[in-house]
């Protein structure tokens, strides 16, 4: 049946009813962008065979867990262009305000939706959005993983010790999955109905309830024209020096794209495709991020201490009570108020930036551990920094780093210290004999 064929591995049922016809539905979430995504071309394909109308729909909630102004307006601004490249094929994209749980099976139900095609994600609260729409609606509901090359469920069935266990299984499946992506067609002119409403954009920013205080970032351009344009510029200018230099902190060789993955506004296959060359971006793209979605995936505790591996969790609570020579409070940390100016230019970083360099991610989360009483109200304060100044918070790759350097996973026990325990331990001198982490110093925090 063309169908199941259409409905391959890349996608699975969320429930069991059969595809029939009637509009169908792309509920776009996490892959914010019209080209390059499996989701939309799945959703597109379907409605192609059954000779339905094709649908984009966007739910907003009006306040999301730490996220802000920040946020919302890369998200929005994004999504401003994206209506602009779905009507130029024909597709509406409709805006839904309120919470998912109550506005989707309301829509679906109310314009007889026969098919809802939604992107994957491994966090819990996208997870409890799609059961309300199992229990809600009857409509046929598919998942499709656009986010990651080799779709979560097919690399593995269980959260991965590590690197190491994930890697061959990846590299494994790569020439199945790594293929170029078709392109989005244009849907036949009748597709996008003549009383078609655009988004009111004022009425959109006017429906959020969020913190505006925490300003966009101006550095960065939204949006998946933009993503484009940071690609070929990481490649032109960044990707024959990233190998050696992309540890260094103090030199400026990452490639920005991480805000522009976390909201799809690029795919991470279509990168891929281009830096197969390069292998340790390669790793970080491709091995290291699906580590990341397999642990959220597979781990209900991936956001606090429970999450840890048991030696992790043990060695924790047998050093909890050991003497710290520095004890600093949360709005102490955020306001980069400690004695270690390489902490504080990392903290100084991400809330101007929006951004952090990876290897100062790890410091500013041990030193976390390091400086508060207790290794659960580290996790706390880690990720609640994080996630409010960070483009790319609430997101696996963060709540995995911050696992990685506070809980020990994916890493193996190390020499027992105070504070630490068997947790990898970094410091200060290890920054010095590593890099000229003055620069980096200074580049934050002039004096």
């Amino acid at each position: 049946m063309i169908i199941e064929k259409i409905i391959n591995t890349r996608s699975r049922y969320l429930n069991n009813i059969p595809v029939k016809s009637g509009p169908v539905l792309y509920w776009m979430s996490r892959d914010q962008r019209v080209q390059h995504n499996w989701a939309l071309l799945t959703a597109q394909n379907i409605a192609l065979e059954l000779h339905s109308p094709l649908i984009v729909a966007f739910n907003l909630t009006p306040s999301f867990p730490l996220a802000n102004l920040r946020h919302y307006n890369f998200m929005l601004t994004g999504l401003r262009e994206i209506e602009q490249d779905l009507l130029a094929l024909n597709i509406p994209l409709i805006m839904l305000y309120g919470e998912p749980q109550q506005n989707l099976p309301t829509y679906i139900n109310q314009n007889n939706i026969s098919t809802v095609v939604m992107d994957f994600s491994p966090l819990k609260i996208a997870k409890q959005w799609k059961q309300t729409l199992v229990a809600q609606t009857k409509a046929t509901l598919i998942e499709t993983d656009a986010h990651n090359i080799i779709p979560i469920w097919q690399t593995s069935d269980k959260q991965e010790y590590a690197a190491r266990t994930i890697r061959p299984k990846i590299h494994k499946q790569l020439p199945q999955y790594l293929t170029p992506i078709p392109p989005t067609q244009s849907m036949p002119s009748e597709n996008l109905p003549s009383n078609h409403q655009l988004i009111n954009w004022d009425k959109t920013y006017a429906q959020l309830s969020i913190n505006t205080q925490i300003k966009p970032i101006t550095w960065l351009t939204p949006g998946p024209q933009a993503a484009q344009q940071t690609l070929q510029h990481f490649l032109t200018h960044k990707a024959a020096t990233y190998a050696t230099d992309h540890n260094d902190p103090a030199k400026n060789t990452l490639s920005n794209l991480s805000p522009y993955l976390h909201f799809g506004h690029i795919s991470a296959q279509y990168i891929a495709l281009q830096t197969t060359h390069l292998e340790s971006f390669f790793e970080e793209l491709v091995v290291r991020r699906e580590l990341a979605d397999n642990f959220c995936h597979y781990n209900p505790h991936y956001d606090s201490l429970a999450g840890a591996p048991n030696w992790a969790q043990q060695i924790l609570a047998d050093h909890q009570h050991d003497p710290r020579e520095y004890l600093y409070t949360q709005q102490e940390l955020e306001q980069a108020l400690t004695h270690d100016p390489a902490w504080n230019a990392a903290q100084v970083e991400m809330v101007t930036t929006g951004k952090m360099h990876g290897y100062m991610r790890m410091y500013w989360a041990k030193k976390i551990l390091e400086w508060t009483p207790s290794p659960t109200q580290a996790y706390q304060i880690a990720i609640y920094l994080n996630d409010i100044y960070s483009l790319d918070g609430r997101d696996p790759n963060g709540f995995t780093g911050i696992a990685w350097a506070i809980a020990g996973i994916h890493d193996r026990p190390w020499k027992e210290r105070p504070i630490f325990g068997k947790i990898r331990y970094m410091n200060y001198n290890g920054l010095k004999r590593k890099f000229e982490i003055q620069r980096y110093i200074d580049k934050f925090l002039p004096s």
